[in-house]
């Protein structure tokens, strides 16, 4: 099941966020420290701050928190146009079941509804190259790839941009 989380969820959100910066430091910009969402109080913060234009949502086990991803629209009025996909995660044992693309799939349909938006974006690691592979099966297009855009223990990883035009029915 996926659903966008609410307040109740934000622990099981915390805690999935820190296995997902904890697990593949290099596929995120964030770290544990001092991401949004990877302690209770940033998680509460952050789901209480959603807004139509913006969401959180959760793929379910049961109960149990399994994976995550958000989108936000531009706030900007001459960057309205365009709403970004982040935090994309799937824990592990939950990888090959068609998760993170019901995910993904159900993020596009949030930007989809947002009146305007005609562009989702999506930046990509090269650390994740099972991910870069769902957003190009998904649609999005590779645009631009910032070398060397993360460090962390030495590592390095690229940065891939890529972007999906919205089509509507």
């Amino acid at each position: 099941m996926i659903k966008q989380l609410q307040d109740d969820d934000a622990q099981a959100y915390a805690d999935l966020r820190l296995q997902a910066l904890t697990e593949a430091p290099l596929a995120f910009g964030s770290s544990p420290e001092n991401d949004i969402g990877a302690s209770l109080d940033r998680a509460r913060e952050l789901l209480g701050r959603l807004g139509p234009d913006s969401t959180v949502l959760g793929s379910f086990d049961g109960d149990r928190l399994v994976g995550t991803t958000g989108l936000y629209r531009t706030p900007k009025p001459k960057t309205a146009h365009k709403a970004h996909v982040w935090g994309m995660y799937v824990t592990p044992a939950c990888r090959r079941q068609g998760r993170a693309e019901a995910l993904l799939q159900a993020t596009i349909d949030f930007a989809r509804a947002l009146d305007g938006v005609d562009w989702i974006e999506i930046g990509v690691t090269s650390a994740a190259p099972e991910a870069l592979a769902l957003y190009e099966k998904a649609g999005f297009v590779l645009w631009g790839t910032e070398p060397d855009a993360l460090r962390h223990e030495g590592l390095s990883a690229d940065l891939h941009s890529l972007g999906l035009r919205i089509t509507r029915p």
